[in-house]
């Protein structure tokens, strides 16, 4: 069997790209996949699965199922796919630049939580130490020094 002629399932493809059942429906809905049937089975293609990968890797980077669409869609080989390969470029750079600053934005989010957090613990450590996460290490603190832990005493 040649390339050209591979099949897979449903069952095939979904353990293959980790995916459910009702995710490749939907992205058959959407259009973005279009397999053949043979009966009540669907029967995907090389080209259903090529798209399939191509709509799970879109998705992690971020792109919306529209915005995949469009760049599968000017799929052409009568132009070596040129159209598409600038189209997906010029995407693909836009969606770096949003998730660089999406990174810088957490970045500075964490520094923020994690200032708040350190205030909030000295806040909590000086009023009621025995509230704190490993309260059993402040009380054994408090019972029996610095040095003597819970289960020594």
């Amino acid at each position: 069997m040649t390339g050209a002629d591979r099949s897979w399932s449903i069952r095939q493809l979904c353990r293959e790209f980790e995916v459910t059942p009702r995710a490749l429906r939907f992205y058959e809905d959407k259009g973005l996949l279009k397999p053949r049937r043979a009966g009540q089975s669907r029967v995907y293609g090389p080209s259903d699965r090529a798209r399939l990968k191509l709509v799970l890797r879109g998705r992690r980077v971020g792109f919306s199922l529209d915005e995949i669409r469009e760049m599968l869609d000017l799929y052409d080989r009568r132009d070596g796919n040129a159209v598409q390969m600038a189209d997906s470029l010029a995407r693909c750079r836009r969606q770096l630049a949003t998730l660089r600053q999406q990174r810088e934005d957490l970045e500075g989010a964490i520094e923020q939580l994690q200032q708040g957090c350190s205030w909030l613990e000295e806040q909590v450590e000086r009023l009621r130490p025995d509230l704190l996460p490993d309260a059993e290490k402040y009380d054994a603190a408090l019972r029996g020094g610095l040095g003597q832990h819970e289960d020594d005493a």
